[in-house]
């Protein structure tokens, strides 16, 4: 299956430099390019594709607004892309329903498999965006999410949410708690269900939030 992308950056170099990379995978299409949010979200609309390549400056709507619209009104996933690493932007991209987050000195390959990843249906940051989110859930700063009670899980989920919260992929926690990736992708449908989580990443942070993941540990 074709992954359809729509790439989304003020910057013509850039934008074109992004949809070049993505164009030359077998498995990826950029349908679109957009210089700004409101042509994203115009090209989202036309071509319903299924990642979203976003900066997030960009003049007149930026990035994030057009997360926001494109989120709420389409089954299209965004991937924010952006030359600073501050949290204001990372809590913002995600609280718009953002299910990526890379800087823009993104390697190649780590591009391509970001937008794969997102397309899966999962959610992916940056590790320095990880890490910095994670410590500020930690420090009692602005969070993503209040932090939920975790008695609804089984056992098996939490030991799901934990492994998935030291960054395994489903693939690894399948050869961890010898089962199935597909018994795995249940658990984590459950996990994220009973948490009333968006996605990986805000389970993730519920589960440091909690404590059943300790930093280091």
């Amino acid at each position: 299956m074709t992954i359809s992308v729509v790439v989304a950056d003020d910057q013509e170099l850039v934008r074109s430099g992004f949809a070049l990379i993505l164009d030359t995978q077998p498995d990826i299409e950029v349908v679109a390019e957009a210089a700004d949010g409101r042509a994203a979200i115009d090209a989202v609309r036309a071509h319903a594709p299924d990642v979203a390549l976003l900066d997030i400056r960009m003049p007149g709507t930026d990035g994030i607004a057009a997360a926001r619209e494109i989120c709420a009104r389409t089954d299209t996933r965004a991937l924010m892309l952006t030359t600073f690493d501050q949290d204001d932007y990372v809590y913002d991209a995600l609280r718009a329903g953002a299910s990526g987050f890379l800087l823009k000195d993104v390697r190649r390959d780590d591009l391509v498999h970001a937008v794969r990843v997102v397309a899966a249906g999962e959610a992916l940051l940056a590790p320095t965006v990880t890490r910095r989110l994670i410590g500020d859930v930690l420090d009692g700063r602005p969070r993503v999410r209040d932090a939920p009670a975790l008695g609804a899980l089984t056992e098996r989920e939490r030991q799901t949410l934990t492994l998935v919260g030291r960054g395994l992929s489903n693939a690894e926690i399948a050869a961890a708690l010898v089962v199935s990736e597909h018994t795995v992708k249940t658990h984590v449908s459950n996990v994220l269900a009973k948490l009333g989580a968006r996605d990986r990443v805000q389970a993730v942070i519920a589960a440091y939030e909690s404590g059943l993941i300790v930093p280091g540990a």
